[in-house]
């Protein structure tokens, strides 16, 4: 079963970032850089070339959580990170341009820093098979929060924001939106047999709401920035932000950690962080939308 899981992660990885790139040429090229509006999003349900990346995005997600079911974290996880580096070599060839150095590095951080963490963080925590009522309280607050500060941050600086803003704001939600995931799947597999009955209506409404705005705040990174930014952020960030919350509420850090794994752990999400903050300053589209505005400003002066 453990090789079935690794192949249908590769698979997976494969169809994430096929499906990233489909996704974000379809939206630069509706959006030619703007910032997406409503009426944008409409149009790209439209759109053959999006839809087709919706439809591979929705199979690798379903590949990796079989495989996430069928082996270990410390297998699965860190091959995602492949997902990564299939999509920045698809977007360098389709855009025709060339992988730089700055690029090269950045990405070995996130892929080396994200895979780290997973295995380090595998080892120091422990599952919690029952979530209290008033942990999954904290966790639905904490996430309205954070939708509360991302929409108001996407609502006052629509047109200023960056994808870099958008990517990590997307990996936030995610992050919430997977602890919940699991949380509720517990509620509805209760041996009480009352299945939905026991999913809370706050977690409901709180998954939809940090689902939908992280959606948009994705393509909005697609209209704003290179698909494998998007990649990297949901690679990098929804991991992190996942296991911090089960170590931070759930309980579900060991008794037994040494300061050194802590150290560590918080080593590896750095260089992660700092490696998605690298690609977002010198991929060579950003680099090139950059030269482009500084050249069409002086056109307009």
């Amino acid at each position: 079963m453990v090789w079935l899981a690794v192949f249908l992660a590769v698979l997976g990885a494969f169809f994430l970032a096929f499906g990233a790139q489909r996704q974000g040429s379809a939206v630069k090229a509706d959006t030619g850089g703007l910032a997406l509006s409503s009426n944008g999003f409409l149009r790209l349900l439209r759109n053959p070339r999006w839809v087709f990346g919706l439809l591979l995005l929705v199979a690798g997600m379903a590949m990796n959580s079989i495989a996430l079911v069928t082996a270990p974290l410390t297998v699965v996880q860190p091959i995602g990170a492949i997902a990564l580096v299939i999509t920045t070599i698809v977007n360098a060839r389709d855009q025709g341009i060339s992988i730089n150095r700055a690029t090269v590095v950045a990405i070995s951080a996130c892929v080396t820093g994200s895979a780290l963490f997973v295995l380090l963080a595998v080892n120091v925590t422990q599952e919690n098979h029952h979530v209290s009522s008033d942990d999954e309280l904290t966790i639905v607050l904490l996430l309205a929060l954070a939708v509360g500060l991302f929409g108001s941050l996407a609502v006052m600086f629509r047109h200023r924001m960056s994808a870099f803003v958008y990517i990590i704001g997307a990996g936030v939600l995610f992050g919430f939106v997977a602890v919940l995931t699991r949380i509720i799947g517990k509620h509805i597999l209760d041996p009480n047999g009352l299945g939905l009955l026991n999913v809370p209506w706050y977690s409901v409404v709180a998954i939809a709401a940090a689902g939908g705005l992280g959606s948009w705040f994705v393509q909005s990174a697609y209209s704003g920035g290179p698909p494998d930014l998007v990649i990297a952020g949901l690679t990098v960030v929804d991991p992190i932000v996942g296991i911090a919350i089960g170590i931070a509420i759930l309980g579900e850090l060991r008794p037994d950690v040494h300061a050194v794994m802590a150290i560590s752990m918080g080593t590896a999400a750095t260089l992660a962080i700092v490696g998605v903050i690298a690609l977002s300053r010198h991929h060579p589209e950003v680099t090139k939308r950059k030269k482009d505005a500084r050249k069409a400003a002086g056109r307009v002066q």
